[in-house]
């Protein structure tokens, strides 16, 4: 296999190859061209010569977990909800313990996904009803609080500042008043989390973290990226716009924008072992945490 980045998911180069070639003739797909487009969570892996992508759960990933996520994304289809659509084979398939799913490879420029073209997507999630499936409900403080258990890569000084944010974050959070009404979320909406669709537009992608919550923790998931990653205010303006409704003006949005940030932070910590280049990131992710800087560059990972 072709790789673009050191291998992902918790698997070794050969373990990977090995799920994927069986996965792949399970289905009775070509896999001899299979390039890695992505490999910082899952592995996600594009199958040439099949126009075909493949995403190995992340080592340790529930079956059930992929099962739910294919029953929402069948249900999204026929809904005509603009996702990527799944390849029209039974799925997930699973190989031991590792969950395989295949979905349709759609080309991309090279401009990502504009912030204002998750817009509609977006709104039309958080306003779905009658759902085929009982989905997780949403909450950033235990995953961020699972991510400390994981991390090895920081001070015990640095792990024990962020869990007194995270302490002081939840008091907080028990006095915001939401606003909209609750939904499904996307639970990571972001301009790498959807793709130009063919002729116009955007689809949403990576439905791992799909959920029951508010949709206040999307939006300003959305914020966040336009403003850490340099997309920049008018660029979030524009999708707030299109929105109809601006997170940046309501009561609760600097609890929920500290609380998503720590868990990106956390979250990419935690991944620092499997991803070793990534650690001189993720510590200046934290002294900004730790020196207040709201409005730090950050660099994807």
């Amino acid at each position: 296999m072709t790789q673009a980045a050191p291998a992902p998911g918790g698997f070794d180069e050969s373990e990977m190859q090995q799920i994927l070639e069986q996965g792949c003739m399970a289905v009775g797909l070509d896999c001899s061209d299979a390039f890695l487009l992505r490999g910082h969570t899952n592995a996600v892996i594009l199958l040439g010569s099949e126009q075909t992508v493949v995403k190995i759960a992340r080592r340790g990933s529930r079956i059930d977990d992929v099962r739910r996520t294919v029953v929402f994304v069948r249900w999204l289809m026929n809904l005509g909800f603009p996702t990527v659509p799944l390849h029209p084979v039974d799925q997930p398939v699973v190989v031991g313990q590792h969950a395989l799913t295949f979905w349709r490879y759609l080309p991309q420029p090279d401009q990502p996904v504009a912030a204002v073209q998750l817009a509609k997507p977006l709104y039309a999630l958080h306003t779905l009803t009658a759902l085929p499936v009982t989905l997780v409900e949403h909450d950033n403080l235990s995953a961020i609080r699972r991510s400390f258990a994981a991390i090895t890569c920081l001070s015990q000084e640095d792990l024990s500042y962020m869990n007194e944010c995270a302490e002081q974050l939840e008091s907080d959070l028990r006095n915001v008043e939401f606003e909209l009404s609750r939904g499904v979320i996307q639970g990571d909406p972001q301009h790498r989390n959807a793709l130009h669709a063919i002729g116009g537009g955007a689809v949403l992608c990576d439905w791992d973290t799909v959920a029951t919550g508010q949709p206040e923790w999307d939006l300003v998931t959305v914020e966040i990226h336009c403003r850490r990653f340099g997309h920049g205010e008018r660029h979030y303006k524009a999708f707030a716009d299109a929105y109809g409704w601006d997170v940046t003006r309501w009561s609760g949005y600097q609890t929920l924008a500290a609380i998503r940030e720590l868990r990106m932070i956390t979250t990419n910590a935690r991944k620092v072992r499997h991803a070793p280049s990534t650690l001189q990131e993720v510590k200046r992710r934290v002294h900004g945490l730790r020196t207040r800087d709201k409005s730090m560059r950050w660099h994807i990972l």
